[in-house]
């Protein structure tokens, strides 16, 4: 049943020429099936990268060095600004983790990395923005946000997040040591950037189906992958049913107890853990994604079983 189903998807994507690079199925132990449009090399997940970087925190949370109610101006007071807004200081982990930081719009997206926005430091950029909500009010998606929260896990394991999960996280699941954008300073960015293959951006997935186990040895602790791949902020109402709210830089998906990383243009990683499989697709940067998201939504991750 899956395999066939898999290959009808293929066989139609094909005829229909959709911009898709591969997709791939997995459980926890293994690749089941995958399909190569393009030949495989390591690519930018873009966003992805976020779930990457919450993995890290999770690890860090679980062995006492992180809280969800950290403030961020305990860990950078040296650049808080003297005259401030007093909601800057009611910033917290959580907040970023769930994109209501309250800066109310989106900072240090892709086009304003590349353009020199926030340099030389980020932190410092940052910390000088108006606060135009209540933290935690509402979601506003900004890749500032994490990149902050990627600084905050650099403070709390005493070292650039790349060397913490290569140590913690990519050696364990035979990754590598992966590109990754970094700033002007050296330090990763928690938002985005990180270059992986399918079969290897889709591990974090086996991961997370497996309850924070790879291959039976504990990464993350089973508490934190069930927080972040749970609801724990609304988003706006939309059309679109893969809009149906937001983890710890996870997303929510519309299939029961499923949840996905989810990187600009398409490279998405979908956790189903009711069916014990993990979805991953990878698409070019030009091309009508929605025409993938639709078929993969309606022809398959709805099907599957």
């Amino acid at each position: 049943m899956l395999e066939k189903l898999f290959r009808d998807w293929v066989a139609g994507a094909e005829a229909r020429h959709l911009p898709i690079e591969g997709i791939a199925v997995a459980d926890t132990e293994q690749v089941l099936l995958s399909h190569r449009f393009t030949p495989e090399i390591p690519r930018n997940i873009y966003s992805h990268t976020k779930s990457y970087m919450v993995t890290g925190v999770g690890i860090a949370v679980d062995e006492g060095l992180l809280g969800l109610d950290d403030r961020v101006v305990d860990f950078f007071p040296e650049a808080v600004p003297e005259q401030h807004d007093p909601r800057l200081e009611k910033i917290t982990l959580r907040h970023l983790l769930t994109m209501s930081s309250g800066m109310d719009r989106p900072y240090l997206m892709g086009a304003d990395r590349r353009a020199g926005v926030g340099l030389p430091d980020y932190i410092e950029y940052w910390l000088r923005l108006p606060v135009m909500a209540e933290p935690g009010s509402r979601f506003v998606y900004s890749s500032a946000d994490s990149i902050i929260a990627g600084r905050m896990l650099e403070k709390a394991v005493g070292m650039r997040m790349g060397e913490f999960l290569y140590r913690r996280l990519f050696s364990r699941m035979d990754q590598g040591w992966p590109i990754w954008e970094c700033d002007t300073q050296g330090h990763p960015v928690g938002c985005g950037g990180l270059y992986m293959t399918l079969t290897d951006m889709m591990k974090l997935g086996q991961l997370y189906l497996a309850d924070g186990r790879w291959k039976g040895e504990p990464i993350v602790s089973e508490d934190w992958v069930k927080a972040a791949g749970s609801k724990q902020i609304d988003i706006a109402p939309s059309d679109d049913p893969w809009n149906c709210g937001y983890g710890y830089q996870f997303w929510c998906s519309p299939y029961p107890g499923s949840y996905r990383a989810d990187g600009a243009y398409g490279q998405i990683t979908t956790i189903l853990p009711g069916q014990g499989l993990v979805v991953s697709v990878q698409c070019p940067e030009k091309g009508d994604f929605p025409s993938v998201k639709k078929a993969l939504h309606e022809e398959f991750l709805l099907l599957l079983k």
